[in-house]
């Protein structure tokens, strides 16, 4: 008996499994990422009533404190927005993409330094605390450039054809059709 292996280019489930498992995996898999898609709105649209209710509070008070608190949450929205796209770009394309992840880690690092800067203003010539704060920030800067780098290279890698197909969209036989020059 010929021994039955699963081909890639035909949709026919691996034998063992079946198209019932498949199935309902998929259905589970997009339930539970239509779940947290749920929750990252809700936390989205309250992250931004309580940067309503903090800009708010900026009529009043024009001090250091609400703005560096209106900055913090505005970046946590960003923070959260960017989840919900890397959510949406993994449930379109089926497979899970780096990128997004990569920006959400600049995006927190970035609001870290500017925590830790305004933290570090008001512990000037403190000694060991001003000194840790500016250590966070050097580190967090270093993380920042990692991921950016990180992500140009990652850009980089996407727009290179891929290895086996030569390079070029047009395929060898349309190319020696194609007059030189």
């Amino acid at each position: 008996m010929a021994q039955r292996r699963h081909d890639p280019e035909q949709r026919v489930p691996p034998p063992g499994f079946g198209r019932f498992g498949t199935r309902t995996l998929e259905v589970a898999e997009n339930v539970v990422y239509a779940g947290i898609a749920l929750l990252l709105v809700l936390a989205a649209l309250a992250l931004l009533v309580l940067a309503g209710r903090t800009a708010w509070s900026l009529t009043g008070d024009l001090s250091q404190a609400p703005m560096l608190e209106l900055l913090d949450v505005l970046l946590l929205v960003f923070i959260v927005v960017e989840l919900l796209f890397a959510v949406r770009t993994t449930v379109e394309k089926r497979e899970l993409v780096a990128e997004p992840f990569l920006v959400i880690g600049i995006i927190a690092s970035i609001k870290e330094i500017v925590v830790l800067s305004v933290e570090a203003a008001g512990v000037v010539g403190e000694g060991a605390g001003f000194r840790d704060r500016i250590t966070e920030i050097a580190v967090l800067g270093v993380l920042v450039l990692l991921l950016g780098a990180t992500s140009w290279l990652l850009r980089r890698k996407e727009r290179e054809p891929d290895e086996g197909e030569g390079g070029d969209p047009i395929s060898a036989p349309e190319r020696a059709a194609e007059p030189p020059g």
